[in-house]
């Protein structure tokens, strides 16, 4: 295997074969959990900094949103979060890679995997995963426009006080939900597995996808059960000033890696 995963050059035009989907089961989440945490452990400055990285984004886009007077902006920006969580996985994804393997960990070793992404299939992931995550805080925009438009909310407590005391609230809470449920679920079905799988393997980006989506297809249950899991944990990291994404971003991301290595078996 190369140093840089998928950076071995591809043979004439002959494409890669795809790769074959594996059933998962609940035992197969906990599993890769309980991995994702010993990876975390055996290797926390790496995890620390790159879960520290998306903490400071987000704290600073909290407080510029409460600066700006638009508190009320911070709760879908949170519940969000998580559409792009798995862009910042690629370093996590190269740690667990090299644990596994029983590869070199240094910063020197890592970088260059994470930097060499930017000229390969991942970077087309990244733009779709920041394309839901505009429509996301779009429709957020577009829904306060229609149904809350007449009233008043300049801070936080305001907002919080419109949506869970008027009908017109009630109403943006539960349409505002269900299209960002369609959001997540459409966006975690189609990149769960590809953004590992792109990472190591030369694939297209669309073969990763169509990957992806076979893997969630074919075990719905287990596979429904970890986008649960990810989306609370980032949301309940989110809530003291994002500062738990120190530890739940490299927990989950870890956890993917050995969650795709049960999901997919690659060609040889």
């Amino acid at each position: 295997m190369p140093d840089v995963p998928g950076s071995e050059p591809m043979r004439g035009e002959t494409a890669l074969a795809a790769p074959t989907v594996l059933p998962l089961t609940l035992a197969d989440i906990l599993a890769s959990l309980r991995l994702g945490m010993a990876d975390f452990a055996a290797a926390p400055r790496f995890g620390l900094a790159i879960g520290g990285i998306f903490a400071a984004i987000g704290l600073i886009i909290g407080l510029s949103l409460t600066r700006w007077d638009m508190a009320w902006l911070i709760y879908p920006f949170a519940i969000g979060f998580p559409l792009i969580g798995p862009f910042a996985a690629a370093g996590l994804y190269e740690v667990s890679r090299r644990l596994e393997n029983g590869m070199e960990l240094s910063w020197n070793a890592i970088l260059p995997v994470v930097w060499a992404q930017r000229r390969r299939e991942l970077s087309w992931m990244a733009f779709t995963m920041l394309f839901f995550f505009w429509v996301w805080m779009y429709q957020v925009r577009l829904l306060i426009a229609l149904l809350l438009g007449r009233m008043s909310f300049a801070t936080l407590d305001k907002f919080v006080d419109v949506v869970l005391t008027t009908p017109q609230g009630w109403l943006f809470l539960g349409v505002g939900h269900v299209v960002g449920a369609a959001l997540a679920l459409i966006l975690f079905s189609i990149t769960v597995i590809s953004m590992p799988l792109l990472m190591e393997r030369n694939y297209d980006f669309i073969t990763a996808m169509i990957t992806s989506l076979k893997t969630v297809l074919a075990s719905p249950v287990a596979m429904l059960g970890w986008g649960v899991v990810v989306t609370l944990a980032v949301i309940a990291a989110c809530v003291p000033f994002f500062l738990g994404l120190l530890v739940v971003l490299p927990v989950l991301g870890h956890a993917t890696w050995h969650l795709y290595r049960r999901a997919v078996r690659l060609p040889v």
